[in-house]
């Protein structure tokens, strides 16, 4: 039987039959997935389902003890979270990982290290190269910190930020990597119906521009609105995968998740 499943493609980020194991706990058990570019491919599932595992198999945080990760026709599965960065993989976290005593553009030009060519040497002597291209980066982060709605605080330091802001700035800053597949780990947790709003705004921008974007969110509302397509996980298992309302509609999924 062929690897990729019905509706499946070659080409983009994919889980293959991912297993793993946490001691005696099976997180995951033969769960696929493939996010295509320019599309919003969104990831539900009650607590403990084994949506975050699975982003952090497909983000080298973890190791699949079965399975494969790849990009294209790229297997990563062993491969650092260095290196499917540099393949063009980038992620947010449930909780924003920022640094708080550097500033909103100070966070955010930290994810241009994928793409800067200076290394540490030129970087301290200030060689003009390296001077050029921090300014090239400077005002890639500016276009979008401005874009994700931050422009008005660039000085700020990322510990003075609001809830909803550290968010954005987590997204502008995985958008500095260039990346073809941006995975966002419940980005919508904590935010106002406003704010929600903004966000779905920027997800389309995204898929727009071309970059695959992997959603796993509780607001299942959200998901459905925003995903091109939607995998359903329950206890480490797909249990559906399709357009929004077949999930939706799926008598396994509203038996185990959406409580109807």
């Amino acid at each position: 039987m062929s690897e990729l499943q019905t509706g499946e493609t070659a080409t983009g980020l994919r889980a293959v039959a991912v297993t793993k194991r946490f001691g005696g706990l099976l997180a995951l058990s033969e769960v696929s997935i493939d996010v295509r570019p320019g599309e919003v491919h969104g990831l539900i599932g009650p607590n403990g389902s084994g949506k975050t595992t699975l982003l952090n198999l497909l983000t080298g945080y973890y190791r699949p003890d079965a399975g494969r990760i790849l990009v294209d026709d790229e297997d990563l599965s062993t491969a650092p979270v260095q290196r499917r960065a540099r393949v063009g993989v980038a992620r947010t976290f449930q909780t924003p990982r920022l640094l708080p005593t550097l500033t909103v553009l100070d966070n955010a030009m930290l994810g241009g290290w994928t793409v800067a060519r200076a290394g540490f040497f030129a970087t301290a002597l200030g060689l003009a190269g390296v001077q050029r291209e921090e300014q090239v980066l400077f005002r890639r982060a500016e276009e979008l910190l401005h874009g994700v709605g931050l422009g008005a605080v660039l000085n700020r330091r990322a510990s003075m930020l609001e809830h909803a802001e550290q968010r954005f700035l987590e997204i502008a800053r995985g958008l500095m990597t260039r990346p073809r597949f941006i995975l966002l780990d419940e980005p919508a947790g904590g935010l106002t119906g406003a704010e929600i709003g903004h966000l779905g705004g920027i997800i389309k921008v995204m898929r727009d521009a071309g970059i695959g974007v992997l959603l796993v969110e509780h607001h299942t509302d959200f998901v459905f609105r925003v995903s091109d397509r939607v995998t359903a996980l329950d206890i480490g298992r797909n249990i559906k995968r399709g357009t929004p309302q077949d999930v939706r509609n799926d008598p396994e999924v509203i038996r185990v998740y959406l409580g109807a």
